[in-house]
C-alpha cells in the first residue's frame, strides 16, 4: 500500500498543457490487446468503465483510466518496455519514476518518450491477496471476482457501482451526467451496494436521495452488451 508522503519534485502542469498531452490517449481496446494474458485482475475505470456497462460511448473521454493490484503492477509495466511510466500526486508529475517515488503514489501515467504524450493512467490499488481494498475506506474489501465484470468482447471493466462510488466524492458536472445516465440501468442489487456504500463514505449525500426514489424493480441484468465502436 502506498503511503501519504509524497517526494519533494516532481512537474505542475497547467490544464492546457494537460489537455494536449492526453489529447491521443488510448482506448479500452488497444490496452486490453496489450494486456492480453496478463494474471493480474486489471480493470478498465472510472467514465470509460461506465461507457463499456453501458455498451456504448456517450462522451468524449480525456484520458483512460485502468486499475491493477499494486504488487501486480510489474506486470503490466513489462508490456510496455518501449514507453515510460510517470508518477503523479497532488497535481504534481515525476518522470519515469523510480521505486521510492512510486510507493509513494498511486496514479501512473504511460508516457511516449518520443512524442511526450500520455497514453493511459494506471491506479495502483490496495489490496490482500485476491482482495481489493477500498484507498478510501480500507474496512470496503471485495473480492477482485466480484468487482470486474467483462464486456462481450472481452474487455475487463471495473463495476458501474464502485466506479461511482469515486465519482461521488467531489461529483463535477461530467460525473453527474455519468450518473444520471447510469441510474436507470443499475438494477436493485446495485443500487442497493451502491447507496450503502455512499452511506457509509459520504453520509447525506444527494445521490443516495436520488437512488431511493428510484425504488424497486428496474433492469435486472443492466445493458446489452456490445462492443464499443
Amino acid at each position: 500500500m502506498t503511503t501519504n508522503s509524497l517526494p519533494p519534485g516532481g512537474t505542475a502542469f497547467d490544464a492546457g498543457e494537460l489537455e494536449a498531452r492526453w489529447a491521443h490517449a488510448w482506448r479500452p481496446e488497444q490496452v486490453a490487446e496489450r494486456l492480453d494474458g496478463v494474471r493480474a485482475p486489471w480493470c478498465v475505470a472510472a467514465g470509460w468503465a461506465l461507457d463499456l456497462f453501458r455498451g456504448e460511448q456517450t462522451r468524449p473521454h480525456g484520458d483512460l483510466e485502468i486499475a491493477v493490484p499494486s504488487t501486480a503492477f510489474p506486470e503490466v509495466r513489462d508490456r510496455f518496455p518501449e514507453y515510460v511510466w510517470d508518477a503523479v500526486g497532488s497535481g504534481r508529475v515525476w518522470a519515469a519514476a523510480g521505486a521510492a517515488t512510486l510507493a509513494a503514489t498511486h496514479q501512473t501515467w504511460l508516457r511516449d518518450p518520443a512524442t511526450g504524450r500520455f497514453l493511459f493512467d494506471v491506479f495502483r490499488e490496495p489490496h490482500e491477496g485476491g482482495t481489493w481494498i477500498c484507498r478510501r475506506d480500507e474496512s470496503l474489501r471485495l473480492p477482485y471476482d466480484s468487482i470486474i465484470e467483462r464486456t462481450r468482447d472481452g474487455i475487463p471493466y471495473l463495476v458501474p457501482e464502485l466506479v461511482l462510488l469515486f465519482k461521488a466524492k467531489a461529483a463535477r458536472p461530467k460525473d453527474e451526467r455519468d450518473f444520471e445516465g447510469t441510474l436507470p440501468l443499475l438494477n436493485e442489487v446495485r443500487r442497493g451496494r451502491l447507496g450503502a456504500w455512499l452511506d457509509r463514505l459520504y453520509p447525506g449525500h444527494p445521490w443516495s436521495k436520488r437512488l431511493r426514489a428510484r425504488g424497486v424493480g428496474g433492469p435486472t441484468d443492466g445493458p446489452v452488451r456490445r462492443p464499443i465502436p
